[in-house]
């Protein structure tokens, strides 16, 4: 049985998964979230009342959370490029980068971001003071990390890069990545945005860039 994905092309959570599925050029039937009472959106909320997306559907079987279905794919369907390295140490490097990008990167510029989306009595000016500040502490932690990388762990793509694609371009719309500041970090996104599968998930993305609320920048 096919694979099925339900996942929104503009969503960070679900370009990390769809860069898995690309790279790996495995089949599967892409179920595009949209209203709420759409036929997706319905089936979605029936697997997963929590309602969080991507949610892939192998068989029978539910796999939730974007990094647990990567791990899923490389056990279950496994392709040229392994998310997990062999080396049980390697590993858990990578997963320590992808707890890293989606805990300090994701979730700090989604606060910004879900800040913009409420009305002006309901912001909080603290709360998103406090997530910029720790997006530069992110960023400074990773300036230091990357010399010598081109990739998160090792030689080849993983789990870890998967999530910092999405994760590190979106925030650089919400707090800009400083060039001469983080010149390691900026090269690693750049990077990033060339990789194949997630400049196809870029790409489809588009369209959707009138509603990011702070305003998509056209320099990607």
């Amino acid at each position: 049985m096919a694979l099925k994905l339900y996942a929104h092309p503009f969503s960070s959570y679900c370009q990390k998964v769809l860069i898995a599925l690309y790279e790996n050029g495995l089949a599967f039937d892409y179920q595009t979230l949209g209203a709420p009472d759409s036929p997706a959106n319905l089936e979605l909320a029936r697997r997963w009342p929590i309602k969080r997306f991507p949610l892939l559907v192998d068989g029978e079987q539910s796999v939730i959370e974007a990094s647990i279905i990567i791990e899923h794919l490389d056990v279950n369907h496994p392709g040229r490029t392994r998310w997990l390295p062999a080396d049980p140490a390697s590993a858990l490097q990578v997963r320590f980068l992808d707890r890293f990008f989606d805990n300090y990167i994701q979730s700090h510029q989604q606060k910004v971001v879900f800040d913009a989306l409420r009305p002006a009595e309901q912001r909080d000016a603290r709360g998103v003071a406090d997530a910029l500040a720790a997006l530069e502490t992110s960023y400074a932690w990773l300036e230091q990390y990357l010399p010598g990388r081109t990739w998160a762990v090792g030689d080849a793509p993983s789990l870890a890069d998967c999530s910092a694609a999405p994760a590190l371009f979106y925030a650089d719309w919400t707090q800009r990545i400083d060039a001469t500041r983080y010149p390691n970090l900026t090269a690693y996104r750049e990077r990033l945005k060339a990789w194949a599968p997630f400049a196809r998930a870029v790409e489809e993305a588009r369209p959707f860039r009138p509603y990011f609320p702070l305003g998509a920048p056209e320099r990607d």
